[in-house]
């Protein structure tokens, strides 16, 4: 199949094909430009696949250029997670990573220069004259009254809101476009606004940051980016980016296209939401595996493979929609059938004693670590008198349907011999505490020699040398399909989203490593948790069911 053909397709990339064809453009360069006040989440894996896949496919460039500009919400904790996450996505920006912050100077004489054509003042409306002043959707702004101030005026107040000369919140610079504007974005939108504050990347050079959207167009045409592609809540902001370019001197121009966000169902992709849920500790971090960010996705045991599928499935559209819980699932759920390697894990375990055998008894059974993938190679499971089981795998009493170890019948344990169950063991309360058994020294890799047809398989891990395990069970943060619309997200949480039980797994397991998954054979995909996983205390995060268990809800 040809490169063209394995291409994904979309309005965006028509839009590039043309314009590489009739000469527009004859290279392409992207950018990822995000904030560094939050943690990235999935709906940024979306933008990250797009502007870096098109940098790829067609050859070109993507920069990664950190939005710096509000320096109270920003930390250089950010910064070095947001290149982690691009770098573990699988993908590589164009030389160094850029900072808006490193075009300060420029923007500052950006700034000077509206001014100087008339274009620009300094206000010194408080924030809530300001909305005042702005008007409503129905209704259209009024002017200033610092609006008609000269321009040497302007110029001298500007200076003084560069030099620390006034109070946070008692000067701004704005731009003067249209206060009678149909789009409010054009009513005069804020250009610069004064922050007495650090900034992680210029220190205490400046108490002025530029807005987002002054910002953003002109380190655009700095940099050359030739498609600058963004969400479509900034729509509207397209009009303030052209407006900025056309009443500046720069020699390149942009142009800015927009598609639809990502919504996921029982999520939420606000960063503000986010950083709430970790501030008030109703998660355990930013890489809580509940969490849709990329970090949290990573320690719970999504592969980068997985989340590029995934957003290659979803596409790219102007349509808003919400995408299924089970969309991103089954991107995981497939990936890990093929590549995650088999293991055995007792998550709810009771003991199965097999009397025939000697009490010393031990052998190591040879395992493939994978069923259909033979260069994955095996694995050596021992085998011994007493094993773990799940609880949920036996009955005294059951029908033909439940094809698992039944009171008086034989099940085949997975890897190695047929077992009947001859009695119990319970406590004082009636739980049973132990399953006696017998087994067919015969059947290891082959049927029972008389014909006798077992049909049930269970897994099982040997007593004396299983490992001590906690498993994390984890189900969607949220209660609701649409979290983000409830007039408190929070009342929305799902008070069982974690459930934590102990168990065991087989020796093979001792050094599994964070964040590298496993399919333990009938429970699920599993791998161990970054943060809290150690030889001496495995810690197991549930990835995802072997089955869509969305589909038996829905039924």
């Amino acid at each position: 199949m040809s490169e063209a053909e394995v291409r994904p397709t979309n309005f965006i990339r028509h839009i590039i094909d043309e314009d590489l064809a009739s000469g527009k453009h004859t290279t392409v360069v992207t950018r990822f430009p995000p904030e560094p006040n939050g943690y990235l989440h999935i709906g940024h894996a979306k933008s990250i696949c797009l502007n870096f896949g098109i940098a790829q496919d067609y050859h070109g460039l993507c920069n990664l250029r950190f939005d710096d500009t509000n320096p109270v919400k920003e930390d250089i904790e950010y910064v070095e997670s947001i290149k982690h996450d691009v770098e573990w996505l699988g993908f590589h920006w164009d030389g160094a990573v850029r900072y808006s912050s490193d075009y300060f100077d420029q923007l500052h004489q950006y700034a000077v220069e509206l001014i100087s054509k008339g274009l620009a003042y300094v206000d010194e409306l408080s924030p809530e004259e300001m909305r005042e002043y702005r008007g409503t959707l129905t209704q259209p702004g009024k002017n200033s009254p610092h609006r008609d101030r000269s321009i040497e005026e302007n110029l001298a107040l500007f200076e003084k809101m560069k030099n620390g000369e006034f109070a946070e919140g008692k000067a701004c610079l704005r731009a003067k476009i249209d206060m009678s504007s149909s789009f409010i974005v054009m009513r005069d939108p804020v250009l610069y606004r004064i922050k007495f504050a650090d900034h992680h990347q210029t220190g205490n050079k400046w108490c002025i940051y530029p807005m987002y959207d002054f910002t953003h167009c002109i380190s655009d045409a700095l940099e050359g980016i030739t498609h600058s592609i963004c969400t479509l809540e900034f729509q509207d902001n397209r009009r303030l980016y052209d407006w900025v370019l056309d009443n500046i001197t720069i020699p390149c121009h942009p142009r800015q296209y927009e598609f639809s966000r990502l919504n996921l169902e029982y999520a939420i992709m606000s960063k503000r939401k986010l950083n709430l849920l970790v501030t008030e500790k109703l998660v355990e971090g930013w890489d809580d595996p509940r969490m849709p960010t990329i970090s949290g996705l990573r320690r719970r045991g999504y592969s980068a493979s997985s989340i590029r599928e995934f957003c290659r499935r979803i596409g790219v559209t102007k349509q808003d929609n919400n995408v299924e819980m089970v969309a991103l699932e089954t991107c995981i759920r497939e990936d890990l059938n093929d590549n995650a390697p088999r293991a055995m894990a007792v998550i709810d375990p009771v003991k199965v004693v097999i009397e025939n055998l000697p009490q010393n008894h031990e052998e190591m059974l040879t395992v493939s670590a994978h069923p259909s993938k033979p260069e994955m190679g095996t694995r050596a499971v021992p085998f011994s008198r007493e094993i773990y089981i799940d609880r949920a795998d036996f009955r005294e009493e059951a029908n033909k349907q439940y094809k698992r170890l039944v009171l008086g019948k034989e099940v085949r344990l997975r890897n190695a011999y047929v077992i009947k169950a001859e009695r119990v063991e319970k406590d004082e309360q009636g739980n049973i505490t132990t399953i006696y058994c017998h087994y067919d020294s015969e059947t290891l890799g082959k049927d029972p020699a008389d014909g006798r047809k077992v049909k049930g398989v269970i897994h099982w891990v040997s007593a004396p040398h299983a490992l001590p395990a906690e498993f994390r069970l984890y189900e969607c943060l949220f209660n609701v399909p649409n979290p983000g619309a409830a007039e408190d997200f929070l009342s929305t949480i799902n008070l069982e989203s974690l459930n934590v039980v102990h168990g065991f797994v087989e020796p093979s397991l001792a050094l599994a490593k964070p964040e590298f998954a496993y399919q333990f054979e009938r429970e699920g995909y599993f791998c161990a948790d970054s943060r809290h996983s150690s030889p001496e205390h495995l810690v197991f995060n549930r990835t995802v069911g072997l089955r869509d268990t969305w589909a038996a809800q829905a039924s």
